[in-house]
C-alpha cells in the first residue's frame, strides 16, 4: 500500500482528479458540480508520487458564522492510513474558529464523533423521475429586486450568511418565491446536479408552503430527474414519494460544536442546497 503523499491546497486543476474519485464511488457529482463547490470553498488535496488526486476535502464558509466540511473522499488504494484524519485536520485549520456542520456518511461516522462532531438530525435523500403534478397557486419566479431580502430570509432560517452560495444559485438555477404582500415569505431554488436537476434550498415557514415551492418547480418538469434532500423531521417524505421520487439514501447531519436549540428560527430549512452545501 502506498504511504507517502503529499497536501496540496485545492485548486481548479485538481478538478479532473477529485471527478475520478466521485466516479469511482458511484456519487452522481458531474464536472460542474464540483467547480461550484470549489468556487465557494478553500480546501485541500492528497497527491501521490505519480500525480493522482487520492484525498480531497472541502471548506465553505458562510462568513464567519459557521463553515460546512464537505466533499470527504479518501481513494481506495489509501484507507486505513490516517489520510481522513489527516483530511479533517487540514480542514479544521481551514475553517479557524468558526462552528462546523458536515453531512456524514455511515462510513464516516466513527471519525467524525471522535473528532468532536455530534448528530443532529437525518439527512433523507429522495429522487426519481417526476410524476405530473399541478402547478400551486400563489408561488412566482423570484424577481431582480428580491435578491437581498432573499438572503435575509436565507440568513434568518439558516443561521448564516450564505450570500455567495445564493448568487451562484442565481447564475445557474432559477428560485420560486412566495409573498406575503410585499414581503417575501418562503423560497426554493433549482438547478442541474448530477443525474438530473436537485430543488434546494426549501426556506419555508410552514410545510404546506415548502410542499408548494417543490410542486412548483416539478410541475414544470414531468418526467425530469430530480432530487431533494430534506431533514427526516420536516414531514415532506410521504409528498415526495407522491410525485414520483423515491428514498435513495441519505445522511447524519452533524454540528462541532453542538446545535443550540434556544432559539428556534420563524422559518426552516425544508431542504438542502445538497449535502455538501448544507
Amino acid at each position: 500500500m502506498q504511504s507517502h503523499f503529499d497536501i496540496v491546497a485545492f485548486g481548479p486543476e485538481h478538478i479532473d482528479g477529485a471527478f475520478a474519485l466521485t466516479q469511482a464511488e458511484n456519487w452522481p457529482h458531474r464536472r460542474e458540480d464540483w467547480m461550484l463547490v470549489q468556487q465557494l470553498s478553500a480546501g485541500v488535496v492528497t497527491i501521490n508520487p505519480d500525480g493522482r488526486v487520492t484525498g480531497t476535502t472541502l471548506v465553505t464558509p458562510y462568513g464567519d458564522d459557521c463553515a460546512t466540511i464537505n466533499m470527504v473522499i479518501v481513494d481506495k488504494s489509501m484507507r486505513g492510513l490516517g489520510v481522513g484524519r489527516k483530511l479533517m485536520e487540514e480542514a479544521f485549520e481551514l475553517a479557524g474558529s468558526r462552528p462546523l456542520r458536515l453531512i456524514a456518511t455511515q462510513e464516516g461516522l466513527p471519525l467524525y464523533e471522535k473528532l468532536g462532531f455530534v448528530a443532529v438530525g437525518t439527512i433523507l435523500q429522495y429522487q426519481g423521475h417526476v410524476l405530473p403534478c399541478a402547478a400551486p397557486e400563489g408561488v412566482e419566479d423570484m424577481a431582480a429586486g428580491d435578491l437581498d431580502a432573499l438572503k435575509m430570509l436565507d440568513r434568518e432560517a439558516y443561521g448564516a450568511d450564505r450570500s455567495r452560495m445564493i448568487d451562484a444559485l442565481v447564475a445557474c438555477g432559477s428560485i420560486a418565491v412566495i409573498r406575503q404582500g410585499d414581503a417575501l415569505e418562503a423560497y426554493a431554488a433549482i438547478r442541474p446536479f448530477g443525474r438530473g436537476e436537485v430543488i434546494g434550498p426549501v426556506i419555508a415557514p410552514d410545510f404546506e408552503k415548502a410542499r408548494a415551492l417543490i410542486a412548483y418547480h416539478a410541475s414544470s418538469r414531468p418526467g425530469a430527474f430530480l432530487r431533494v434532500d430534506t431533514g427526516s423531521e420536516t414531514g415532506l417524505a410521504s409528498f415526495l414519494a407522491e410525485i414520483g421520487l423515491a428514498h435513495a439514501g441519505g445522511g447524519i447531519a452533524m454540528r462541532r460544536p453542538p446545535k443550540d436549540n434556544a432559539e428556534q428560527a420563524r422559518r426552516k430549512v425544508y431542504a438542502l442546497a445538497n449535502q455538501a452545501l448544507g
